[in-house]
């Protein structure tokens, strides 16, 4: 009989924190790809307009909704730009605000209940027991000046809806189609989101592939809960997080977030991965006709603690255990819990689990200044350190940002980041820290490092114009090999050998005429190589870890627009 363990393991989370009272939100995510709204609420908490733990994303839209009514009534602080982003993002989340969005642009209107938009179109609804907003989802983006011009697109449509006081539904489709390249895979090197990729229908070189993401949530004053399928992303970043990059695919979680006081923020969420590993004794493969394949079962879970001890002041501590090849355990249903003293009972000689911890400090507490570093611990050991020829699995983050000085319009950003040998890596599909084989972590993966910079300039309403530079390296390409000796696994070279290097300097423009659509362009002047080593040659390299249209240098203009995320 197919064993019931997570659920009587959810009824005890919900029993034990649902309180009795009404609640007066609901709680529905805003999609981690917004970049822009996203860097927006980092600005105005290193202008000290708001103060918001920006560790864990995605915010709820009623969080957002909430920090921009807290923003508005402290305008006279912003610079005229920033009040034209300001007042663009109000519009986008009139919703949450109880309000109805009106445009010239707008198609008809019921009272101040129903409203129809033709730019951009949507149709929004709410009276005092039902909310609804529905809109196509749509975007296109043409390379031109790479080894191949091509373009690709997305499509599809999103739903955002609220149930009387508490309860919240959000759904999102959208088919990306890119028929000329793939822009992402699982060993390529790039911040480009990852997708379980299939042919193209008829032929060509591309991919494409299918996202659905939503979930239903239920929220109180303090916390809310709820069975979602969507992205996660972990750490204080300017270029791709170290915690979790929200780069694989979706995949559906329990997740949990409470605040019960002003001093503690606490999230926590249990997952459902996709191996990608045949269960060949479940699996069928007659000689004659279709085969019938079964993944091994993959989960994670993960926690995390935001403390603020001081105003602006932030530091955040969790774990997380990957584990598989089982039912799902209620010991990682336990949402407070350090999973790694629990591998020791529940996993008593067997490898079936992959453990990590993570610190994360933010300080904003200089007005318009940032700063922050992640430390991610894949595996520690007291007795490596001081050791010049053993190093622990983890992996460095640590960077500072400027808000609004020495001029109001500038934002300026420096970032490193270095992860050891070994880190983000495991010897079993089950274990690894992966999903539909994308790396969890940082899109660069171990053995490698990144130098960082990004100048921001907002000239007028609501463009944006940037120039940044990145400068990476990924040292031997090493495989986890559980008893290795001579060298032991801890004993593997840093950054010895570069076997594949990127120095890019791009320049990027972004407009946002109407809310929910942004026009974009970037030029980009790229330098992809790959190295010999370890007897594969830098193409080899070059072709495992960059798109094709990276490869060498190159030129790239990029334009396009999107509409929704």
């Amino acid at each position: 009989m197919k064993s019931l363990y997570p659920f009587p393991g959810l009824l005890l989370v919900v029993v034990l924190l649902f309180p009795v009272g009404n609640s007066f939100a609901q709680t529905s995510y805003h999609h981690i790809s917004d970049k822009g709204l996203y860097r927006f609420m980092d600005e105005l908490a290193a202008l000290h307009i708001i103060d918001l733990a920006t560790v864990v994303k995605p915010y709820s839209r009623q969080q957002i909704a909430d920090f921009l009514e807290e923003a508005n009534e402290k305008r006279d602080g912003l610079s005229p730009s920033r009040q034209a982003q300001l007042d663009y993002y109000l519009k986008e989340f009139m919703l949450e605000r109880w309000q109805l969005k009106t445009s010239r642009g707008q198609l008809y209107q019921k009272d101040t209940s129903l409203s129809v938009h033709l730019f951009s179109p949507e149709v929004t609804y709410h009276d005092s027991l039902f909310s609804f907003l529905f809109r196509p989802v749509y975007g296109y983006r043409n390379f031109s000046g790479g080894n191949k011009d091509f373009w690709v697109t997305y499509g599809g449509a999103e739903v955002i809806t609220s149930v009387g006081d508490n309860w919240g539904v959000y759904a999102s489709l959208r088919d990306n189609y890119q028929p000329g390249q793939r822009l992402a895979q699982p060993s390529y090197y790039t911040q480009e989101p990852g997708g379980n990729y299939k042919g193209l229908t008829g032929g060509g070189e591309g991919g494409e592939y299918s996202e659905m993401r939503g979930g239903i949530t239920y929220t109180w004053d303090w916390g809310s809960i709820g069975l979602v399928k969507d992205h996660v992303q972990w750490g204080d970043a300017q270029n791709g997080s170290n915690i979790f990059s929200g780069r694989t695919p979706s995949f559906p979680m329990v997740k949990l977030h409470v605040s019960p006081v002003k001093w503690l923020e606490f999230d926590y969420h249990h997952g459902w991965l996709v191996s990608q590993a045949v269960d060949s004794l479940r699996s069928f493969f007659p000689s004659n006709g279709r085969s019938r394949t079964v993944q091994r079962t993959k989960y994670i879970a993960a926690n995390m603690f935001t403390f603020k001890p001081f105003k602006r002041f932030h530091l955040a501590i969790g774990n997380s255990i990957v584990y598989g090849d089982m039912d799902v355990q209620p010991v990682y249903l336990i949402p407070f819990a350090f999973y790694k003293s629990s591998v020791h009972s529940t996993h008593w000689g067997s490898s079936f689990q992959n453990n990590a911890m993570y610190l994360n400090i933010s300080s904003r507490q200089i007005k318009h200044l940032h700063l922050y570093a992640t430390y991610f611990i894949d595996e520690f050991s007291v007795r490596r350190v001081g050791d010049p020829n053993r190093h622990n699995f983890t992996s460095f983050k640590g960077g500072a940002s400027v808000t609004g000085w020495p001029v109001d319009e500038l934002f300026m950003g420096l970032e490193y980041t270095r992860s050891n040998p070994i880190a983000f890596l495991h010897d079993e599909p089950t274990t690894s820290f992966r999903s539909n084989r994308y790396n969890l972590g940082h899109y660069l993966e171990d053995n490698a490092e990144e130098y960082y910079g990004t100048l921001r300039w907002y000239p007028i309403s609501t463009l944006q114009v940037g120039v940044s530079y990145v400068h990476a390296r990924k040292g031997n390409y090493y495989e986890y090999i559980r008893g290795q000796r001579d060298p032991r696994i801890d004993e593997l070279p840093v950054l010895d050998d570069i076997v594949w290097e990127n120095k890019s300097l791009s320049f990027e423009a972004v407009y946002n005429p109407l809310p929910q659509l942004r026009l974009y362009a970037s030029y980009t002047l790229s330098n992809i190589h790959g190295y010999d080593a370890d007897g594969m040659t830098g193409q080899e390299y070059l072709d495992k870890f960059t798109a094709p249209y990276l490869h060498g240098s190159n030129n790239i203009l990029e334009v396009g627009f999107g509409m929704g995320f």
